[in-house]
């Protein structure tokens, strides 16, 4: 067990949970987090929702459960040699993405399109309702009411919300913050201006690292790119010039297995010796201090911020555009739109529990995109078969074997 630093978040002290509750015997508060996150529905429906590839192409790519527990050991890797809480920075890591939609960022895009009118679509604020609202499995409350570090964590691992004017900030200046996190904020004070904790930036930069590394390894598995085009990528071309010094005439399978692993090893070291130095500079003693510093303490070098830039702009431009996916995707947006205009118009298609209770055209907006955003793949082709059988999605034919789940 790694030995804590000051600055880490300490489960003794933590400011506790909106509803509360007796202590484990057995557990700290953040280990009891995280086991929650895993027992929740919306982490299992994780192992059916996609990241780019939509879930038909092939068993072998990532899925947002695969991808959560990949950003989950990377977040631990981080955590333990900088002294930090792993089971809050694990908790983070589990929690990150249950908020998504079915079909990745193009559910994602289409929900938001679908919601202009009624202040849009947000991951993360849809994370923050799945936790604390629509997950309903304890007889005294709605969500998982896990503490506040790790409510926080989730809203804020991206950086503060506001300045302390309480005006917008970062991602969020023009947009505004997600109405969803204004309103529990009232009633549960995550001090949005704020940074989060350390274990916080530790999981959200182990996203980065985990998403730098696989989305390669899966472009590279669906041949939407070669290993030569990632010779002039920086940190990414020398690796690869040493794999093939070092292990001449192995085949290309190895030798990007062998690429991806030694790139997270140095992303990890990399973003462990930026912190220490960080840390060292600004010397917070407490949580409380990595809050206040102003910027973050757990980052990338510049060089590796710069490459992490030049990974992502391969990625975009070789991966995330190309026209294979870019096709598939066009298509999971139209499912994603007509079951919103659907179930808007006739929400007594949605199942009772979903259909009930709503007053207001920005209550039954939100609560179709809850429904939405909750289900898988499957589910969201099944339904879109089930309202319009006389039309079918692109990949909707390929797609129909696999078992529906619901929301």
């Amino acid at each position: 067990m790694n030995s804590r630093a000051p600055y880490a978040e300490n489960p003794a002290a933590s400011r506790g949970r909106l509803h509360p509750e007796p202590p484990s015997a057995s557990r700290s508060p953040f280990r009891r987090d995280a086991d929650r996150i895993i027992h929740s529905t919306a982490f299992r429906r994780l192992k059916h929702k996609t990241q780019v590839f939509v879930f038909h192409e092939g068993d072998h790519y990532r899925t947002r459960l695969t991808h959560t527990l990949e950003v989950t050991q990377i977040a631990r890797a981080l955590a333990r040699p900088l002294g930090l809480d792993e089971d809050l920075a694990e908790a983070l890591a589990l929690a990150h993405d249950l908020g998504h939609p079915p079909f990745g960022h193009a559910g994602e895009r289409a929900l938001d399109a679908c919601l202009a009118d009624f202040g849009g679509f947000d991951h993360n604020a849809q994370t923050l309702r799945t936790v604390t609202a629509t997950e309903r499995r304890y007889p005294n409350f709605d969500g998982l009411n896990l503490t506040w570090e790790t409510l926080e964590g989730i809203v804020k691992h991206n950086g503060p919300l506001t300045g302390p004017d309480g005006k917008p900030a970062g991602k969020y200046r023009e947009s505004g913050v997600p109405q969803a996190i204004l309103d529990f904020n009232a009633a549960y004070d995550l001090a949005l201006w704020s940074h989060a904790g350390a274990e916080a930036q530790a999981a959200a930069i182990a996203d980065d690292i985990a998403y730098d590394a696989h989305d390669l390894d899966d472009g590279l598995r669906a041949d939407l790119f070669a290993l030569g085009d990632l010779s002039d990528v920086p940190v990414i071309g020398g690796l690869l010039r040493e794999v093939r010094d070092q292990y001449p005439g192995i085949d290309a399978a190895r030798v990007t297995h062998e690429l991806v692993r030694r790139l997270i090893g140095r992303l990890i070291e990399d973003v462990v010796s930026e912190s220490t130095r960080r840390v060292s500079a600004a010397a917070p003693m407490s949580s409380d201090e990595v809050r206040a510093a102003g910027t973050a303490v757990i980052g990338f070098s510049p060089m590796m911020a710069s490459t992490d830039r030049a990974i992502k702009e391969f990625l975009w431009t070789n991966m995330y555009r190309h026209p294979r996916v870019l096709g598939v995707l066009t298509d999971a947006e139209e499912v994603v739109r007509k079951l919103f205009a659907r179930f808007f118009v006739q929400p007594q298609d949605m199942p009772g529990e979903w259909a009930q209770g709503l007053e207001g055209t920005d209550a039954r907006a939100r609560r179709v995109a809850d429904f939405i955003a909750g289900m898988t793949d499957g589910y969201a082709l099944a339904e879109h078969d089930r309202l319009f059988p006389k039309t079918s999605a692109g990949f909707c034919d390929s797609a129909r074997s696999q078992k529906p789940t619901k929301p």
